[in-house]
C-alpha cells in the first residue's frame, strides 16, 4: 500500500525496508536523469512522527547551502507526545551524501540547470531514515501527455493479456 504524493500514512515492506512516503508526483512532473540514496539529519520527535507514517513530500526540494545539502520544505507535522521538545514542521534537514556525490549533484544544479527532488523517504533494515534524491530535469506538458499515453496504453495491453489468458 503506498501513499499518495503528499505521504499520509503508508508502510510498504519489502526486503526489511518501510516505505514512510513516496512522491510519485516527483516522476510525473520530472524526468530522472539519475538517483541517490541520502541519510538525512533528524531530531528524535521528527524520527518517531516518521515513523508513524506523518510527512509530507510533495512539494519538497534539496538544495545546496554552501558546500551542503539539505531537503527544503519537506514537512514533518509535531509528534504529539513530544510537547515542549517538538520541532519546526517545515525546517530545513541536513542530508549526509559522499563529497563526490555532493559534487555531481552541485554540477548538475549550477552548469546544466536540473532539480533535485526527493523520490521517496523510508527506513532501511538497520532502522535509519534514508531519502532517495534523484537529480531530474523539468518535464514539458507534451512529454507528461506522453508519459500518460503509455501507462494508458501498458494499462490496457495487460488487461487484454490477463482477460485472455
Amino acid at each position: 500500500m503506498s501513499s499518495k504524493a503528499g505521504g499520509a500514512k503508508a508502510s510498504r515492506k519489502q526486503d526489511g525496508i518501510k516505505v514512510v512516503a513516496e512522491n510519485r508526483r516527483g516522476r510525473y512532473d520530472y524526468e530522472i536523469l539519475q538517483t541517490f540514496e541520502a541519510a538525512i539529519e533528524l531530531k528524535g520527535s521528527e524520527v518517531k512522527s516518521l515513523r508513524v507514517g506523518h510527512i509530507n513530500l510533495g512539494e519538497s526540494y534539496a538544495a545546496m547551502k554552501g558546500t551542503e545539502l539539505f531537503l527544503l520544505n519537506a514537512n514533518v507535522p509535531e509528534y504529539r507526545e513530544a510537547n515542549r521538545f517538538n520541532h519546526e514542521q517545515k525546517r530545513p534537514r541536513k542530508l549526509l551524501l559522499h563529497r563526490k556525490e555532493i559534487d555531481r549533484l552541485s554540477v548538475g544544479v549550477l552548469r546544466e540547470g536540473l532539480t533535485i527532488i526527493p523520490l521517496k523517504m523510508f527506513f532501511n533494515p538497520r532502522g535509519r531514515v534514508k531519502v532517495d534524491i534523484a537529480l531530474a530535469r523539468g518535464k514539458k506538458t507534451v512529454d507528461k501527455r506522453e508519459t500518460i499515453k503509455i501507462r494508458d496504453w501498458n494499462r490496457e495491453k495487460s488487461r487484454v493479456l490477463r482477460d485472455r489468458g
